[in-house]
């Protein structure tokens, strides 16, 4: 029996991008491009007619915004939304409130003729778009759909072999690596939002494009008592600050004397992501053994369950998010499936259990 194809409506003004778009989603056989729209009122007809699974939604455009019509879906008929934008800051902005307003994900507009662009990109758009299928939004349970299984890089191709065994003995200072991917910048905002300033040291890996993460991590640090900013090469992991592994680089935690630093990297696609959850999590149990916590939240695919392990395995308390509260439940499911968290929590009790897990 044939697997039905994820069917997707493209709204965007640019009629280049529109072809653009929907040339890179249909080369994947799993996706099936159903129309594409030059603006929200044509984007609407064609809802009437064909509700479809996933709408990528520009943010700039005549007639009617983007976040505008985004909040008319999500009261009327909510579906899966992926905003695409361009790579501007100011744009970066705007997408934080359409976050906020129920979008599941973003991705950069295609570049068409951009040689980087013709494969990684292009990779990274349509595995975004698949996540979004199996998402849960408001009103809508999550699609129930197979997940295909590709060959990927694991860790091992940032020259990071696993960790032996528990790294060293607890010191005075702890550690947090937090990975998260679909649905996680509204679940990592509730969770630091319910942090106090002297909470100990966070290092955050969400996957989002490049651009994106400094302004994710200026719009936490404006709602947070903690401090929080996109990570740069050397930042130490301080108490009450998060640092955001910044978008299109691997960032790892290093241990230099009695202090945690991060170093950022470039490297390829880690289990089809970079940054990294994998990546982050094989630093903290190699650097921090028994000093880290390792939690996993909500998210497509696999990236972070071999990461989580190797920490429980070196003697961190590691945690995953429970089903009923993902947006997507595929990375904590992985990570439970392998025995690799301690604990199985709600997105509400993760701060709770984050803290009483640091706690000396």
């Amino acid at each position: 029996m044939a697997i039905p194809k994820i069917r997707v409506l493209i709204v965007d003004d640019s009629a280049s991008v529109r072809q653009a778009l929907t040339a890179v989603l249909q080369e994947d056989p799993e996706i099936e491009v159903i129309g594409a729209a030059s603006d929200p009122f044509a984007a609407a007809r064609y809802i009437k007619d064909e509700l479809p699974d996933v709408i990528t939604l520009d943010v700039e455009m005549p007639r009617m915004d983007g976040i505008t019509f985004l909040r008319k879906i999500m009261e009327q008929c909510p579906v899966p939304v992926v905003m695409c934008s361009s790579l501007t800051e100011e744009g970066s902005e705007t997408l934080m409130h359409a976050l906020e307003a129920g979008a599941v994900d973003v991705i950069l507009k295609p570049r068409m003729g951009v040689a980087d662009h013709l494969t990684e990109s292009r990779m990274m758009i349509r595995e975004t778009v698949k996540g979004a299928a199996r998402a849960r939004v408001r009103g809508r349970k999550a699609a129930a759909r197979p997940v295909r299984v590709e060959a990927k890089l694991t860790a091992d191709a940032m020259l990071m072999p696993p960790p032996s065994g528990r790294a060293m003995s607890r010191t005075t200072e702890m550690v947090v690596c937090i990975g998260a991917s679909t649905g996680g910048t509204e679940a990592l905002r509730e969770v630091l939002m319910a942090l106090p300033a002297n909470s100990p040291g966070i290092v955050v890996v969400q996957h989002m494009p490049e651009q994106f993460t400094r302004a994710f991590a200026k719009r936490l640090d404006g709602l947070c008592e903690v401090s929080v900013k996109e990570a740069q090469d050397g930042d130490t992991v301080m108490r009450g600050h998060v640092l955001i592994a910044p978008g299109g680089r691997h960032t790892l935690l290093q241990r230099q004397g009695a202090r945690y630093l991060v170093s950022v990297r470039e490297g390829p696609l880690v289990s089809r992501h970079r940054p990294s959850v994998d990546v982050l999590f094989r630093s903290a149990a190699s650097s921090a053994g028994s000093n880290a916590v390792g939690i996993i939240m909500t998210g497509m695919g696999d990236d972070g369950a071999r990461g989580l392990l190797e920490m429980k395995q070196a003697g961190a308390r590691t945690f995953a998010q429970d089903e009923a509260t993902c947006v997507v439940f595929g990375m904590p499911k992985e990570a439970i499936t392998r025995d690799a968290a301690d604990k199985v929590v709600p997105l509400g009790a993760i701060a709770r259990e984050l803290l009483h897990a640091t706690a000396r």
